[in-house]
């Protein structure tokens, strides 16, 4: 092996590790998803919010013609329906759901579609036990709504994340402005901290450019140092190194992953085993919760790689960087050899060697 094979195959092996980008973001290269199950209980309808849980899953439905079938329904690792929560008092339009770093369940109220007769004044957050139990509401205000919102996230420290659903426009980035009160009629203020604008990826889905555009759900990763974004059409993941979703998102470059074609694609999530994004659409009829792997991660400044979920029986280092290792290993020593060999040849004929980057009560 001479030095120029080396330098070629060196060109060759760091071309193919490079990601196609889309503007300004790394793009995942396309994988099939897998159904792990499929919601058939006609009481969930709508899925609009999903999340992963040690015995099944917690998942929500935005609407329905009668308000008391709005609920969280409980489900087992089949997607058969367990048990469901009621909302104290009607819920108008629960969109996504979280389950913070205790256990407790959260739910976004959030929605407010353009088209309702009447906007909301206020939007609201519900919060529940891990096993349930009657939901406590938070209510908020915007210093500058009406939004439209079906995107939630609530950080490490506790500290709930709200990203609008614009159209046409950047999607807002909202936190309280102020430690929530529970049964609060007025809401705590809620402050604008940052936005984020999807990309026309070019994924198919079912409402062209203005689904890429559309945020509809959120979540944060088991690891507390990812978060992701979808539209109708990708996932955009974010690395946060010190769980700072905010500065992730309104200054971090994500990875795209493609999740075409979904009839309504709303809820996502991370499995619990850190390697896959969830969704399920919010449509009627059965729907499948769809399990996407991750085949690449947001990379930290300065190049150092994102931290990878540990498998079991492993210590927990990347299968690439391993493979990058070795290849790199032998590539080098092929080089010295080359090298070595050069030189003394070069020593037999001469001395001298030169040098030379969505309507409801109000709420």
């Amino acid at each position: 092996m001479t030095a120029s094979t080396i330098s070629a195959a060196t060109l060759a092996l760091l071309t193919a590790m490079t990601p196609a980008s889309v503007g300004a973001f790394a793009r995942a290269e396309p994988a099939g998803p897998t159904p792990r199950c499929t919601f058939q209980d006609e009481r969930l309808q709508e899925t609009s919010g999903l999340a992963e849980t040690k015995n099944g899953f917690v998942a929500i439905n935005d609407s329905n013609f009668d308000p008391s079938l709005i609920r969280i329904f409980f489900l087992d690792k089949t997607c058969k329906v367990v048990r469901s929560v009621g909302y104290p008092t009607p819920a108008r339009d629960p969109e996504d759901l979280a389950i913070d770093q205790s256990g407790r369940i959260w739910v976004a109220d959030i929605g407010d579609n353009a088209t309702a007769e009447t906007r909301r004044r206020t939007i609201a957050l519900w919060r529940l036990d891990a096993n349930g139990g009657k939901p406590t509401i938070f209510r908020l205000r915007y210093p500058d709504g009406p939004h439209d919102a079906e995107a939630f996230v609530v950080t490490a420290d506790g500290q709930p994340v709200i990203i609008t659903k614009e159209m046409g426009g950047p999607a807002g980035v909202y936190v309280p402005s102020a430690e929530l009160v529970a049964n609060d009629e007025n809401g705590v203020e809620l402050v604008r901290v940052g936005q984020f604008t999807p990309q026309n990826t070019g994924t198919s889905n079912p409402f062209g450019v203005t689904g890429a555009g559309a945020v509809t759900g959120a979540a944060f990763a088991p690891d507390a140092r990812h978060v992701v974004i979808r539209t109708y059409s990708d996932a955009y993941e974010f690395l946060a190194p010190n769980g700072d979703v905010v500065k992730a998102i309104t200054t971090g470059t994500p990875t795209v992953t493609p999740l075409p074609d979904e009839p309504q694609g709303e809820a996502i999530a991370y499995a619990r085993d850190g390697r896959h994004f969830l969704t399920v659409s919010d449509a009627d009829g059965a729907t499948p919760v769809l399990a996407y792997p991750m085949k690449e991660r947001p990379k930290a400044t300065g190049g150092v790689p994102a931290a990878e979920p540990k498998k079991e029986g492993s210590d927990g280092l990347p299968w690439l960087w391993v493979t990058i290792a070795v290849v790199t290993g032998v590539l080098g020593l092929g080089a010295v050899i080359a090298g070595l060999v050069g030189v003394r040849r070069a020593r037999r004929a001469a001395d001298l060697i030169p040098r030379s980057p969505v309507v409801h009560p109000q709420r």
